[in-house]
């Protein structure tokens, strides 16, 4: 399974998998939308993220406040901000976004289970 998640953390189902590599690098949004032509879950859960990651890719990135799992075999793509944003603060637009700046990367589950 492919999934889009807002944190750069791997959430590994630790009930399934007994032990496990993560390969992880960084990517473009060119490479970003071409991973999204699959199938894939949105596990972004702040509206305004959704929107902002939605014009960043091109796709529709549903919200969608669930606990990911990951096992042997998914993959994941990552959005980080570089940036942490004051209280209270939401990004309307891709200039606002493009302003903080932000890192894109994918992550794959290796290992038992």
């Amino acid at each position: 399974m492919l999934y889009v998640l807002n944190t750069g953390l791997v959430p590994v189902d630790w009930d399934e998998v007994k032990e496990a590599s993560i390969k992880m690098r960084k990517i473009t949004v060119e490479e970003a939308r071409a991973l999204l032509q699959s199938e894939f879950v949105s596990a972004v859960g702040h509206e305004a993220t959704a929107m902002a990651l939605a014009a960043l890719l091109g796709t529709e990135i549903s919200v969608n406040r669930v606990a990911v799992k990951m096992r042997k075999g998914d993959r994941a793509i990552h959005f980080m901000l570089k940036g942490r944003l004051p209280e209270g603060k939401i990004i309307t637009d891709i200039d606002e976004l493009n302003q903080i700046g932000y890192h894109l990367l994918v992550s794959e589950v290796e290992g038992e289970g």
